[in-house]
């Protein structure tokens, strides 16, 4: 089943997507909820971020061939692989939905990055959990694209410019349930060309694992998400790009970068 959170007429609701038609319901998709008719045209409607999360986690370093070619970048004689997942936040306030503009700041340099992630939705609270009771926590999954100014981020040790900026979070633009990441697929497109294609599941820690880990000292609520990394060596973006993300079963995440005013 496909969800999307999107406005219409001023009013924001959730809403099942069946074709090309969305059914509104009140209450959240992970609770209680009743739909609310008539049927609406998918296209007569804004689709919003899928969820605005009570808090946004997000893992580095999840995918063996990313942490080798950073590794490389970098100018590290040996790629590091870490013994647990290196979980941080991440702002709402960069969050912007499928179709709209990610704005490259004025004093951006050309290390101008994505970074197409899988993204958990927590559909129950969960603390202190196993991996696999962890699984269960989950909703479903929606795509995130990771976008990283990496010379403020090499020196920015909390990220908040280099990852945290205004537009530096994509996410959408459904919530995908009842599928598995072991059976997706990522792929990236610049400008219409593929640039990579990975097994989304092929990660050095699972869904579970991570919500697990979080779970030992954070409480994860209903509406949390949880971004999972990403694999090969990403690309710069520039002005006038147009970067998708694409995963099998979910959707395709799309957004233009434009130069800030």
């Amino acid at each position: 089943m496909l969800w999307c959170r999107f406005e219409k007429d001023g009013l924001i609701s959730y809403g099942v997507v069946e074709g090309d038609f969305v059914l509104a319901i009140h209450g959240e998709p992970w609770s209680q909820h009743r739909r609310v008719e008539p049927k609406l045209p998918l296209a007569s409607v804004k689709l919003l971020v899928p969820v605005m999360p009570p808090t946004f986690y997000a893992i580095g370093s999840n995918y063996k061939n990313h942490v080798i070619e950073r590794s490389k970048v970098k100018g590290f004689k040996e790629p590091k692989f870490y013994d647990r997942p290196r979980v941080g936040y991440r702002a709402n306030s960069a969050l912007v939905a499928s179709g709209e503009d990610i704005v490259k700041p004025k004093d951006s340099g050309p290390r101008f990055e994505y970074e197409g992630e899988l993204v958990a939705v927590i559909g129950k609270r969960c603390r202190n959990v196993s991996p696999q009771e962890a699984s269960a926590c989950i909703f479903g999954w929606t795509i995130g694209n990771d976008v990283t100014e990496r010379d403020w981020q090499k020196n920015d040790p909390t990220n908040l410019r280099g990852k945290n900026a205004d537009t530096f979070k994509p996410m959408g633009p459904f919530i995908a349930t009842g599928i598995e990441p072991r059976d997706m697929t990522t792929t990236v497109r610049l400008n219409g060309e593929t640039v990579h294609r990975f097994p989304t599941g092929n990660m050095l820690f699972s869904a579970g694992d991570v919500i697990s880990d979080i779970s030992r000292t954070n409480t994860l609520s209903p509406g949390d998400v949880v971004w999972l990394g990403t694999d090969e060596l990403p690309k710069a973006l520039k002005v006038g790009d147009t970067i998708e993300v694409e995963i099998s079963g979910i959707g395709v995440l799309r957004n233009r970068v434009v130069a800030e005013p």
